[in-house]
């Protein structure tokens, strides 16, 4: 089963967890995730015993698909993150050229203009205002003000493919900064299913990984099979003790 169709399976069980019970993994995810694919292929070994104190072959069966439900709820976040962060890399390019269009533009029109006070009066008007918004909408003003009074501008030798660069900057930068921007509340709601299909498929790899231990307490050669290699690790590096049942978290 692709990962998209375990996510459609398992939507429903996902969003059922409460939004206050959500916690921030402590974990990389992709750790977490290999970890529980690991999980279910070490506890298949061990069915019957598992079975044997309530963990069913249905139950096994059901981790590789909260797994790959947590896959694709990892890669819906990363992809609205990431395309957030390259619109913001384009926009930081983008800018400084838009910003010195604008800035050219005032400066020939000014000239151009100098003995007209309507028009130059416009002029100072669109210059007001050093935002990006503004700077956008400048773009395109500076471009129907210039083609509607084109005669002084050719004058002085103005080139007037430049209003066109100006009017069709406009539109892309409009773009490239809503993008820049984001929908924050988007890429908080894909953050959060990210992080309660974590939470469900934690839940099975904590019942699964608390019922191997009991099981197997005095088998070390299949008890470390339901241990936290990474949590093991880290508690190692930081001097703590073992971690004991169903405190396993993780993170992004």
């Amino acid at each position: 089963m692709a990962n998209i169709d375990d996510y459609n399976a398992k939507i429903g069980d996902i969003l059922s967890i409460p939004d206050n019970e959500v916690t921030e993994p402590n974990m990389p995810v992709d750790v977490g995730l290999q970890e529980a694919e690991n999980l279910h292929a070490w506890s298949l070994m061990d069915a019957e015993p598992l079975a044997a104190v309530g963990i069913t072959t249905v139950m096994l069966n059901d981790l590789p698909i909260r797994t790959g439900a947590c896959r694709q709820a990892q890669s819906n976040w990363f992809k609205d993150r990431n395309s957030q962060l390259e619109a913001q890399r384009n926009w930081a390019e983008a800018a400084p050229e838009a910003f010195a269009m604008r800035d050219e533009l005032v400066h020939n029109f000014r000239y151009a203009y100098r003995k007209d006070p309507v028009i130059l009066a416009r002029v100072t008007e669109i210059a007001e205002g050093n935002s990006n918004a503004d700077m956008i909408q400048d773009l395109n003003d500076l471009s129907v003000l210039g083609k509607s009074n084109i005669a002084p501008l050719e004058a002085i030798n103005f080139n007037p493919e430049r209003l066109d660069d100006a009017a069709n900057a406009s539109d892309e930068l409009a773009e490239m900064l809503a993008l820049a921007n984001g929908d924050k509340s988007l890429q908080s709601e894909t953050k959060m299913i990210r992080d309660k299909a974590y939470m469900y498929m934690k839940q099975l790899v904590d019942e699964i990984r608390d019922a191997g231990k009991f099981v197997f307490w005095k088998n070390e050669k299949r008890l470390k099979g339901y241990r936290s290699e990474y949590l093991r690790q880290k508690n190692r590096n930081s001097g703590s003790d073992e971690e004991t049942p169903g405190t396993e978290t993780q993170q992004d």
